[in-house]
């Protein structure tokens, strides 16, 4: 990559669709990604890895990678995690002030300049040489299932779901234990459109490391046992396309909250409330991701 710092470029390119922008643009005008990455990357002076964190609406993304910034940040697992701008560190505020005060953080709106964006540096301490410059979204649900049934409706997920080093796919395990084959349907849906987007030669799979995450795994302690003799059984759609088309695919389960309480909201609605916070497995895709970039 070119290096050029602001003062000497008339135009830069935005980290995720390439597409040029006046030099003091604040977000891509093409695909709405926030411009600040690309200045962190010229200050960096290499290339950062994206890793995506996909998954349906309410399945737990912004908890779960929320949760996994935090972690990372307080050394989790020998990790050293260095926040790269100020924004990088909203989406692990938002998340743990709002678990803190027993509430589930708000639904991330579809619009792209209303996501989250995470610039950071992360390195095991024990391989004080191997340093990754990490680029971590949190993307709404429902602009993912828009993207996925009406392809270029959100051309920022098609670009960076292309740039990807690495995926983490979040699946409700909660559901699909219930009988319901909505987890399995969707997350087909997701594979199969990063198969599209990540196409390979004929007869040869698709290399992108991806991690399935069996979420809210509190619900059904069994995902823990067995991740992937539980994928194998509630989601058996979407294991039989990671079998036949990926070549580096791992089921795991992670849960964030230890008990939850139920109560009503302003509507009359019952929801539930998280009582208190135990992370499990939130850590483990990521480190098995990042041992594959």
């Amino acid at each position: 990559m070119t290096t050029l710092t602001a003062p000497q470029a008339e135009a830069l390119k935005c980290l995720v669709c390439d597409d040029e922008n006046k030099i003091n643009a604040t977000v891509c005008e093409t695909c709405g990604a926030p411009m600040a990455l690309v200045h962190e990357t010229i200050a960096q002076e290499r290339e950062p890895c994206i890793v995506t964190v996909i998954g349906d609406s309410n399945v737990g993304k912004t908890v779960y990678l929320g949760m996994l910034l935090d972690m990372l940040s307080k050394r989790a697992d020998d990790f050293d995690a260095v926040p790269k701008g100020a924004y990088s560190i909203n989406l692990q505020h938002t998340v743990v002030s709002y678990l803190g005060a027993r509430q589930f953080p708000p639904k991330t709106a579809m619009e792209v300049d209303e996501w989250h964006w995470a610039y950071y540096q992360v390195s095991l301490r024990s391989r004080e040489s191997d340093i990754y410059d990490l680029v971590m979204p949190d993307m709404a649900g429902e602009a993912l299932s828009a993207e996925v049934s009406s392809p270029n409706t959100f051309a920022v997920i098609r670009s960076l779901l292309d740039k990807s080093t690495g995926i983490i796919l979040l699946v409700d395990a909660a559901m699909a234990a219930a009988g319901s084959p909505q987890p399995d349907f969707f997350a087909l849906k997701l594979m199969t459109y990063l198969d599209g987007v990540r196409a390979t030669k004929r007869g040869r799979r698709n290399p992108t490391p991806v991690a399935v995450v069996l979420s809210k795994a509190d619900y059904c302690p069994e995902c823990f046992d067995d991740p992937n003799g539980f994928a194998k059984t509630n989601l058996n759609r979407v294991w039989n396309l990671c079998d036949n088309r990926f070549e580096n695919v791992s089921f795991f389960s992670a849960s964030v909250v230890g008990a939850l309480g139920y109560g009503t909201d302003e509507s009359q609605n019952v929801v539930p409330f998280p009582l208190h916070v135990a992370p499990r497995g939130v850590v483990e895709p990521f480190e098995w991701v990042l041992a594959r970039l």
